[in-house]
C-alpha cells in the first residue's frame, strides 16, 4: 500500500473518529429526560396549590440549565397526564438517565402511591387505582425503555381532599418498589403528611434547587443534602424520605464548578445554616379550628354542586345523597350532613357507613348519645369498622369515659396503625386519665400536623387542667 493512500485512509478514519465523538456528545445531551408536573388546580380543593405550580416551574428552569430535556407540565387531567406520560417514556433512550418530578396530590393504596391528576374522582378505595397513576409503575416502565438512571422527586404529601371520603385518616405515601439504579426523594416520612401552608413555594423545593445548583456533588449527595436541609429547617417536623440504589455515578450539576447562586450568601451547600433560636410556646396551646363555610359558598363548591344536580335530577339517588353529605361533614357544615345521612339512613337503615358518618357528625355537633347510639348499631353491622370503632372513641372521650375511648382507639389502631385521628385520640384519653400519651400524640402529629386543629373542631384539645 502507498504512502498516499494509507495516509488518505488514516484521515479518513481520523474523520469518522471526529464524528463519532460529536455523535456521543449530543447522545450524552439529549440522554437526560425529565418530565415535571405541576398540579395546582384540584377542583375538589378549596385552594389552589399556588406553590406546586411555582415550583414546578423552578424545577424545570434549573433541569433545563442542567441539561435535561424538559417536558413542563400544569394542571394535567388524567388523560392530559396520560398522554405525557407515554411522551416522557417514548423519548427515553437506552442508557439515559430519566428524572420525574410531580408537585400536587399523591395517595396511599393497597401499600402504592399514586399521583393523581386533577380531575380525580375518588370516593372509595378502587377509585384510588382507577384514576391515579402509580408511582411504581411509572418507575418499571422508565426502566423497561431502557433508562439507566431513574429519578423521581414526589412533593405530593400533602392531607388531600379525597381520603376524608373513605376513611378517617391519612395515609401520607408509600414506599416505592423501585428497579435498580433508582434515586427517590419524597418531601415527608413514609405515612406522614406536611401542614397545608399558603406559601408561594415550598421549603422543600427551595432546599432541592440550592442542592441541585451545588457543584461537585452527586445527585444522591444533593438529595441527602435536600433532606438534611428541611429537617434542620422544620425543626424535625418534616422529614423527607429517600431511597437510593443508585451504582451509576450521576450528578445535576455536573463535575464543573458553577458560578453561586447571587441569591443566596450561603456557598457550602452541606454547611448547615444557623438556627435562630425558638420562641418559648406556651405549655399548651389551643389551635383554632377552620370556621365553617357559608351556605352561599357551599352552594357554589362544584363537587356539591354537581352532587346536588344529581340528586335534583333522581330524588332517590341515595349514592349522590351519601357523598354530598359526606362533603358536607368535611366543610364542617353539619346540619346539612345530618340531613342527608338522616334520608340515606331511613332508605337503608343498615347502611353501617353512613351511621358511622352520622355518629361522626353527632359527636362533632354535641349529641353525644344520639352519636354512641348510630356508632353501636354500625358496629353491631360490621364488627370490623375501624372507622366506627374511631368514631365511638370521640364520642367516649367526649363524654369523659376515658377507658372506653382509650379501647375503642386501640381496637381501631389494630385494624389500621396507619390512622393519626385514633393515635391522637387515645394520646388524648390516657393524658386525661391521668397517663402520658405523649408518644401517641407525637406520633399523630408527625403524621398529619393538622390533627390537633381538626381535633379542636370537635371540641376536644390536648389541654389538661
Amino acid at each position: 500500500m502507498s504512502h498516499f493512500m494509507r495516509a488518505a485512509i488514516m484521515l479518513f478514519l481520523a474523520g469518522l473518529i471526529v464524528a463519532s465523538g460529536n455523535t456521543a456528545g449530543r447522545a450524552a445531551d439529549a440522554a437526560k429526560i425529565a418530565l415535571v408536573i405541576g398540579n395546582a388546580k384540584y377542583p375538589d380543593n378549596e385552594l389552589v396549590l399556588t406553590d406546586a405550580a411555582n415550583d414546578a416551574q423552578d424545577v424545570a428552569n434549573e433541569l433545563t440549565r442542567d441539561g435535561f430535556v424538559v417536558d413542563r407540565q400544569i394542571n394535567l387531567t388524567g388523560d392530559t397526564m396520560r398522554q405525557s406520560l407515554d411522551r416522557f417514556y417514548a423519548r427515553i433512550e437506552r442508557g439515559a438517565a430519566a428524572l420525574i418530578f410531580f408537585d400536587g396530590f399523591g395517595i396511599q393504596s393497597n401499600r402504592q402511591t399514586y399521583l393523581l391528576p386533577v380531575d380525580a374522582q375518588i370516593w372509595t378505595e378502587p377509585d384510588v387505582s382507577r384514576d391515579g397513576f402509580s408511582l411504581d409503575a411509572i418507575l418499571a416502565e422508565m426502566n423497561t425503555r431502557g433508562a439507566a438512571i431513574k429519578i423521581a422527586v414526589i412533593d405530593a404529601s400533602r392531607r388531600n381532599p379525597f381520603e376524608r371520603r373513605f376513611r378517617r385518616y391519612s395515609a401520607g405515601l408509600a414506599p416505592a418498589i423501585a428497579p435498580s439504579n433508582s434515586l427517590i426523594l419524597y418531601s415527608a416520612a413514609l405515612g406522614a403528611v406536611v401542614a397545608s401552608g399558603k406559601n408561594d413555594r415550598s421549603l422543600f423545593v427551595t432546599e432541592l434547587l440550592r442542592e441541585m445548583r451545588a457543584p461537585n456533588i452527586s445527585a444522591e449527595q444533593a438529595l441527602t443534602n435536600t433532606k438534611n436541609g428541611v429537617v434542620g429547617a422544620t425543626n424535625r417536623e418534616q422529614v423527607p424520605w429517600l431511597s437510593s440504589s443508585l451504582t451509576t455515578e450521576f450528578s445535576f450539576a455536573g463535575p464543573v464548578a458553577r458560578p453561586p447562586d447571587n441569591t443566596s450568601s450561603d456557598q457550602s451547600p452541606s454547611k448547615p445554616e444557623p438556627q435562630k433560636p425558638e420562641p418559648q410556646k406556651p405549655l399548651c396551646e389551643v389551635p383554632q379550628p377552620d370556621a365553617a363555610q357559608s351556605a352561599d359558598d357551599l352552594a357554589r363548591d362544584p363537587v356539591v354542586a354537581d352532587l346536588t344536580r344529581k340528586i335534583a335530577a333522581n330524588a332517590t339517588d341515595a349514592v349522590s345523597r351519601y357523598k354530598r353529605g359526606q362533603v358536607y361533614a368535611i366543610k364542617r357544615a353539619y346540619a346539612l350532613a345530618m340531613r342527608d345521612f338522616d334520608v340515606v339512613i331511613r332508605r337503608d337503615p343498615r347502611d353501617a357507613e353512613a351511621l358511622n358518618n352520622r355518629c361522626w357528625t353527632r359527636a362533632a355537633t354535641g349529641d353525644p348519645q344520639g352519636a354512641l347510639a348510630d356508632c353501636n348499631l354500625a358496629l353491631q353491622i360490621d364488627p370490623g369498622l375501624s372507622d366506627a370503632l374511631d368514631s365511638r372513641g370521640l364520642v367516649n372521650l367526649k363524654l369523659g369515659r376515658t377507658a372506653e375511648a382509650i379501647k375503642d382507639y386501640t381496637d381501631a389502631i389494630q385494624r389500621n396503625p396507619r390512622s393519626s385521628s385514633s393515635l391522637f385520640g387515645r394520646g388524648i384519653a390516657t393524658r386525661k386519665s391521668g397517663g402520658d400519651g405523649a408518644a401517641d400524640i407525637a406520633q399523630a402529629k408527625s403524621m398529619n400536623p393538622n390533627i390537633a386543629k381538626e381535633f379542636a373542631g370537635y371540641g376536644v384539645t390536648e389541654c389538661v387542667p
